[in-house]
């Protein structure tokens, strides 16, 4: 699966912390897009949803957040809690995020502006995509996920 746990250098003192973002340093693309999310509900779900082609990092700036990752080989579950680690999102990875903290801010750096046709948002849609049409529209909701 095309993710990846980046671990980012701090630095600091006994005056607090700070963790610089510069690309192709320890953002593997250049930034083209930062967004943050924040104030999630108990009980909500976002993402749902793949990229054809775009690439992120997920910092979870404050609190914690699960993340479902899926590159149609199978879930993985990663929970992401501590600001110094971000989690690499490469291209066709679908994405569920859920158990969200109540002070949970999540930032994410993305190598491409918003495009909403990049996103692949029907999870049947997305395995047919992956597997190259593999099977027929409708059969996969019969199929084991």
């Amino acid at each position: 699966m095309d993710i990846e746990r980046i671990q980012l250098q701090s630095h600091g003192d006994h005056r607090g912390m700070l963790i610089a973002l510069e690309p192709e340093r320890n953002v593997p693309f250049p930034i083209r897009r930062v967004y943050y999310l924040f104030a999630t509900r108990s009980g909500v779900h976002r993402g749902r949803h793949a990229h054809r082609h775009l690439n992120q990092l997920a910092i979870p700036v404050r609190g914690s957040v699960t993340f479902l990752l899926d590159d149609g080989t199978g879930p993985v579950e990663v929970v992401l809690n501590d600001p110094s680690q971000g989690l690499l999102l490469g291209r066709m990875v679908w994405r569920e995020l859920y158990d969200f903290s109540e002070d949970c801010v999540l930032m994410v750096l993305a190598d491409q502006p918003y495009d909403p046709d990049d996103y692949i948002t029907d999870y049947d849609a997305f395995l047919r995509e992956v597997h190259g049409s593999l099977y027929p529209a409708g059969m996969l909701a019969c199929l084991d996920r």
